[in-house]
């Protein structure tokens, strides 16, 4: 194992306290703090752990997580729920505090921001009446804790209250030694001022005032309001509210094509990245451009924002004519029968774009050659002589994508000309060893190239100008501005906007009429061509900066083209353009723990989605759910089916599925007649206070943190009903039957509130609740207007419609079988065959063992020490993976799987040594 850390980061004092306190034997390499130690991550990422099967981890609880459980110290419930406590509500206080402690010479404030964690703290411990947190003996959870407070409890400038039993557990942790040569090797004595250099590097914290303290296994969302109180204004703002009724205002249900910035309005031009023509996007893709912009699209309508949506095919560059040497067809041909794919995945995902266009148009053509001439008079264009490969027998110059060779990095065979997929480096192509064409496989040779470039130094003062005023007046996401600011770092250099290619937008420029528009400068002029398409007045929208405001969605790897490159050249057009006000930028979405991959069959593509049997709007839930948006997340089916049943299934739709049958059971299916009390005053204020939140996220782009909202209100709800019992009151008395119509009256008009917030996210879902209540249109206005008004939509007397459950459960086998499905080619998931001993021992990869009956074959009749060896080295890299899924926190039911095949491999490690393997544990399950 190897551990990189950097002195003066705090997550790296934990891990190395936890590595001295356990005794596990690992190499140390300190690193500075840009160090890129995890190849798949966009930004350096410190304390990492590299696991002996290649395997990382990077969340600084979990390794030390780990680093206890290789010791033999597995963590308890209560345990994990410190961990989870100190990650979701002490490590936000802190970190505000460090900022303001290191960074703004504010230290006096410190223990305001630290004073409810840590009088949470107090009280655990004294009323826990054990000297460690979870017990008589140091835990991980104690380590992690006190290192976390390390830096500001052993300051003696900070003066944090009396806590007297956090104090005894401090400093009973700190005499374990181990932990304080921890401190010292991270902190260099220096105490807080050595962690100078790591806080210059972290964007300013948000406040943490008002988190819970509690811990809990619960989602910060889910807990974090559970005994808000409100004043007495409070709740009788909530009553009036209710009591407003619907808006009378018209509803615009139909949108009047084409649609124009009006006066008055608030006018959003809302793009998303333009998907490549040639690939069949995953679910990545699609959460981190399309689905994520067609919400915030559907909610701004909700809202009345005069708001346009368009998006389009990327169908020129290296790429297209790539697949269509391929796949045997002319670039053309290739870019419709793909435009059609792609159509019908975000149909089918229910992408509701104004227009959805594509770049391979007259208009492209038209718009990018006047840009460039713009660019070229007013003098910020330049020429240079570039060296590429040239493959004469293709006679014709390569692209990156068109040559192969030996990684001048990593020595990776088979690396492209512009990156190495082994080891994640940017390549130069004619840096390559052992060149390839990729067409003829004939070896290219070095030779120079004119091309033009765009003057990026030239354009960096007005750049940075720009961007000053976009990202402090718009939201921008973080990682969008700390991407940019990385590329400002050094200062800009001069990039190239032509290509040696014949698919792409022709120069014009008489000097360069064997070239085309390098695909990075012409792909985003795409937004302005496909609304120039839609209609002939696009410029209404493209170069009316003062009246239209421009949201970009996309991936993190497309941030610097759309804040740096095409700013820059718009700016340089001089043509009064409408730059980006709000970019909006996921992480990434990987598939369980690897990425997607078409070739390999990993993990789930558009295009298959439809084909799982699970409706549309719940992909859309759980890709939305787990919606990249602070760091990358992963796709789970074990997580997908657990958030379906208990969230959609047991929560959202169980609570509207009640309240529409007790109208219908209990009173005739018309809404009863409601009298308030204070418990349903205090439920009207808290369901609105909730919608205000979910208002205010949505309106700065936290569409996951939002949808955590709706879920909260379903939760309210439930527990309303659970307490009130209108299945028993009903058959009371008068006062009785009357509490239950005013309960459940109340509940039926919150499933209507809820079927208006889902709108953005499951827009089908969502109807078929307003059937089913038949709910007026106008509540679909009303609800979502100003800051949120939660308005009793559907009075007494109201006759709701037929209703009915809206949501199935996900199976086990189910799931079993779609996560086999789309788990790519794996040798044990392959039907066993009659092989001989040899072939049996060949056919498999020299680090994965072969299926268990082809073993037995192999070994049935003595000891085969090479597949011992092998199988050796597969048990102890299964046992690191179930080891790292535990100390991740992952799914039971994901550890259970990965232990069952531990356990397969061992018996079949037995085997291969000769040995009577011992019959695994088969708890629950059935013999087959």
């Amino acid at each position: 194992m190897e551990l990189f850390v950097s002195e003066g980061n705090p997550h790296c004092l934990k891990v190395l306290a936890a590595l001295e306190v356990t005794g596990v034997q690992c190499s140390v390499h300190y690193v500075n703090h840009e160090e890129r130690v995890v190849p798949f991550l966009s930004r350096p990422t410190l304390p990492a752990l590299i696991l002996p099967g290649g395997l990382h981890l990077f969340s600084s609880n979990a390794i030390c997580r780990y680093l206890f459980e290789v010791s033999g110290q597995e963590s308890s419930e209560l345990c994990n729920q410190w961990l989870e406590w100190e990650a979701t509500d002490l490590q936000p206080a802190l970190l505000q505090a460090l900022y303001m402690a290191v960074l703004q010479g504010k230290g006096s404030e410190v223990s305001t921001v630290l004073q409810g964690p840590l009088n949470f703290l107090d009280q655990s411990l004294s009323k826990g009446g054990t000297p460690y947190l979870t017990g008589e003996a140091v835990s991980v959870a104690d380590v992690v804790l006190w290192a976390a407070l390390y830096p500001v409890l052993s300051d003696s400038s900070q003066a944090l209250g009396e806590h007297k039993s956090v104090n005894g557990w401090f400093d009973r942790v700190a005499s374990v030694h181990s932990c304080l040569s921890a401190a010292q090797k991270v902190l260099q004595g220096k105490g807080l001022q050595g962690m100078k250099s790591y806080m210059q590097r972290q964007p300013a914290p948000q406040s943490s005032q008002g988190r819970n303290t509690q811990p809990c296994n619960c989602s910060p969302a889910e807990g974090e309001e559970g005994e808000r109180a409100f004043s007495e204004e409070e709740l009788e703002a909530a009553i009036l509210n209710w009591s407003k009724g619907l808006s009378t205002s018209p509803l615009a249900t139909d949108r009047q094509h084409p649609i124009l910035p009006q006066e008055g309005k608030r006018n959003i031009l809302l793009t998303s990245a333009l998907p490549y023509v040639n690939n069949v996007p995953h679910l990545g893709n699609i959460i981190g451009c399309v689905l994520s912009a067609d919400v915030f699209s559907r909610y701004g309508r909700l809202r009345g924002w005069n708001l346009l949506f368009v998006c389009g095919t990327d169908e020129y560059g290296t790429a297209t004519e790539n697949k269509a040497r391929e796949e045997g067809l002319t670039p053309q041909l290739i870019c419709d029968k793909y435009h059609a794919v792609h159509a019908s995945i975000y149909k089918w995902f229910q992408i509701d774009f104004d227009f959805f266009g594509r770049t391979t148009t007259e208009k492209q053509t038209e718009i990018a050659q006047n840009i460039f001439w713009r660019l070229h008079n007013n003098g910020f264009l330049v020429e240079d002589t570039v060296e590429q490969l040239r493959c004469e027998h293709c006679q014709r110059f390569l692209a990156d994508r068109f040559v192969e060779g030996i990684c001048p990095h990593c020595k990776y065979p088979e690396a492209r000309g512009d990156q190495c997929d082994k080891c994640g480096r940017l390549i130069n192509a004619v840096e390559l060893r052992e060149p390839q064409c990729k067409v003829c496989r004939q070896t290219p040779v070095i030779c120079s190239s004119k091309h033009l470039f765009l003057d990026l130094p030239k354009l960096e003062t007005q750049l940075e100008q720009w961007l000053e005023k976009s990202t402090s007046s718009g939201d921008w996401t973080t990682n969008a501005k700390q991407i940019t600011r990385s590329w400002l770092r050094d200062g800009l250099k001069p990039r190239c906007i032509t290509r040696d290619l014949l698919w792409g937008t022709p120069v014009p420029h008489p000097d360069f009429t064997d070239k085309v528009f390098y695909v990075w400068f012409d792909a985003p002029i795409g937004y302005l061509s496909i609304t120039a398409n839609y209609t002939d007045e696009w410029e209404k929208w493209w170069k009316n900066p003062h009246q239209v405001e421009l949201y970009n969605f996309m991936a993190k790897d497309n941030v610097p083209f759309h804040s740096v490159v095409f700013p820059c050249t718009l700016l340089g057009a001089q043509d009064n353009y409408t730059l980006v006000s709000h970019l909006v930028a996921t992480e990434y979405l990987n598939y369980e723990d690897t990425k997607f991959s078409k070739s390999r069959g990993v993990g789930v593509f558009g295009d298959m989605a439809k084909d799982t049997g699970i409706p549309a709007d719940v992909w859309r839930f759980y890709l939305l759910y787990v919606r990249p948006e602070g760091q990358d997340s992963a796709f789970s089916w074990a997580d997908m089916a657990l958030k379906n049943n208990s969230e959609l299934l047991n929560n959202l739709g169980n609570f509207i599925n009640r309240a529409g049958m007790f109208v219908t059971k209990f009173f005739e299916g018309c809404v009863p007649v409601m009298e308030l009390q204070q418990e349903d005053k205090k439920l009207l204020a808290l369901v609105g206070w909730e919608l205000q939140q979910y208002i205010q996220l949505m309106d700065k782009v936290k569409i996951r943190d939002a949808l955590k909202h709706i879920l909260n209100i379903s939760r309210h709800g439930n527990q309303y009903i659970q307490v009130n019992e209108p299945w028993k009151n009903i058959k009371g008395g008068d006062t009785e039957r009357q509490r239950a119509g005013t309960v459940t009256g109340v509940s039926v008009n919150i499933a209507c509130l809820l079927s208006v917030m889902l709108s953005p996210y499951m827009p089908e879902v969502s109807q078929t609740i307003r059937d089913q209540l038949n709910a007026p249109q106008s509540c679909v206005n009303t609800m979502l207007q100003g800051n949120g008004t939660f308005v009793c939509s559907l009075c007494a007397g109201h006759r709701i419609g037929t209703v009915s459950p809206l949501f199935q459960k996900l199976e086990a086998d189910q799931i079993e079988a779609l996560k086999k499905r789309f788990g790519g080619q794996q040798p044990e998931d392959e039907p066993s065959k009659e092989k001989t001993p040899q072939s049996a021992a060949s056919s498999q990869p020299a680090a994965v063992p072969a299926p268990a009956a082809a073993v037995e074959v192999v070994t049935v009749n003595g000891v085969d020490p090479e597949k011992a060896k092998q199988l050796t080295q597969a048990v102890a890299e299964q046992g690191d993976k179930v080891r790292a899924l535990k100390a991740q926190n992952a799914e039971k039911a994901v550890i259970t799987a990965e232990v069952a095949k531990l356990l397969d491999l061992k018996k079949q490690l037995a085997l291969a040594e000769g040995k009577s393997p011992e019959p695994a544990p088969q708890k629950g399950k059935k013999k087959k």
